[in-house]
């Protein structure tokens, strides 16, 4: 129970996995910017497909990183149908 709410271990892997996504795109575009060392392209799309999407879609708009990207531009908003999706169907129960 978290703020007299029950969340499942699923909604905790969610916000968690999203939130990890989001302060990683984050620091992606810290290190861009200074150019430092890169978090490679397949791990930011990877965390985005794992669960967050949301994450990722958010900090590319925060950030304004990867948006001229046609992987992340084509892939992230998929990714966000995909748990959307997956959400929708475990809330509502629908099988």
């Amino acid at each position: 129970m978290i703020s007299g709410m029950d969340i499942s271990v699923g909604g905790l892997y969610f916000i968690v996995i999203n939130l990890l996504t989001f302060l990683l795109y984050g620091l992606d575009k810290y290190k861009a910017i200074r150019q430092e060392w890169r978090i490679p392209e397949r791990a930011l799309l990877l965390m985005a497909f794992v669960g967050g999407a949301f994450g990722a879609l958010s900090a590319m708009r925060i950030f304004r990183h990867k948006t001229r990207k046609g992987r992340f531009k084509l892939m992230i908003p998929l990714f966000c149908l995909l748990w959307g999706y997956v959400i929708v169907h475990k809330v509502l129960e629908i099988d």
